[in-house]
């Protein structure tokens, strides 16, 4: 029996090859160029903070941000994390290829979140953008590959173009979710109360929503690492750049360098990220904080009393005013 390939082959790929080459690059250069300069400006900027900071003042500020989010663990697992890093002689790779998922965690952020908002609110506009988001996801990430190099070139931002293109969706999906779970009865009572549909947004249901949108941005985060490795063959470099060198001269070592790195900092924002969304991680944050400033406060006061003045502490509830030393 005669198949229609028998009778006729549908020429999409020529059909699309010349809807690239001979009119979408033609004519969209300069647009094309002007997407590629926000993403480059903001990549360098990064890159030169990561790269200038000197190694140790850099790990005791990420053990620091991470104790403050995450908590003292986490916090001893990303200084010792960094610490191996750089004794495997990858510091450089390992600040690039942060840089290049930092920068494209920042477009995804910007562009997913308010396209989530957007969403919740009009079914029209959710059922418009899922068919899109759809052919994102299920989109083979080597794919994306070809249409970049073809609009944008080859290097670093590119590839981070790319990473964007494919790390979007799940901030966008998480975002349209969390904003739709939120109970009609706040959001009813807010409105009620007199509440702007500004307000009601960003002090009802932001807040409500935003470990579901954390979540997003979470997954955001490691679709950008694991894009890393294949980004490098479109000329992005850091460790993504080791791995496929070593791919390519067969040295297992060389891309077992490049893929600890990216495990290792995978670890490190996945714990982070996920320690902002978790709502109990940010009480026990709050208390970390203040009983750190409250700590800081007290030595500062003790500090700028007069000579021969003793300290006086704020009294609470039932407490007597008295000088610290006859308490």
């Amino acid at each position: 029996m005669a198949k229609l390939s028998d009778l006729y082959v549908l020429p999409l790929d020529d059909w699309i090859e010349v809807l690239v080459k001979d009119w979408l690059v033609p004519n969209f250069r300069p647009a094309f160029r002007a997407i590629q300069w926000p993403v480059d400006q903001v990549l360098n900027g990064i890159e030169t903070v990561l790269l200038t900071i000197p190694f140790v003042l850099l790990v005791v500020l990420a053990g620091l941000i991470a104790w403050w989010v995450a908590g003292r663990g986490v916090a001893l697992f990303t200084v010792l994390s960094l610490a191996f890093l750089d004794l495997l002689g990858i510091w450089p790779e390992t600040m690039t290829t942060l840089a290049m998922v930092l920068t494209a965690v920042v477009f995804c952020a910007v562009v997913g979140i308010p396209l989530g908002i957007l969403a919740a609110r009009s079914d029209r506009f959710a059922s418009g953008i899922r068919p899109v988001l759809d052919i994102m996801q299920t989109t083979p990430a080597f794919v994306y590959l070809v249409p970049v190099v073809m609009l944008f070139g080859v290097g670093m931002v590119p590839g981070i173009i790319a990473t964007i293109i494919f790390a979007l969706p799940p901030i966008i999906r998480l975002t349209n979710l969390g904003i739709r779970q939120v109970r009609g009865e706040l959001v009813e009572a807010g409105i009620a109360f007199g509440a702007t549909p500004r307000q009601v947004l960003f002090e009802i249901q932001i807040p409500l929503s935003m470990r579901t949108i954390m979540a997003g941005l979470n997954q955001t985060l490691m679709l950008s690492l694991s894009m890393v490795v294949i980004a490098a063959l479109i000329g992005a470099e850091g460790l993504g750049l080791i791995v496929f060198r070593g791919i390519g001269r067969l040295d297992v070592g060389l891309a077992a360098l490049g893929g600890i790195g990216i495990v290792l900092l995978a670890i490190v924002l996945d714990r982070i990220t996920q320690a902002l969304g978790d709502p109990e991680a940010r009480i026990r944050a709050s208390g970390r904080r203040r009983a750190l400033f409250g700590r800081f406060g007290s030595r500062r006061a003790e500090r700028m009393a007069p000579a021969g003045e003793p300290i006086v502490d704020e009294p609470t509830a039932g407490e007597p005013t008295a000088p610290r030393h006859l308490r």
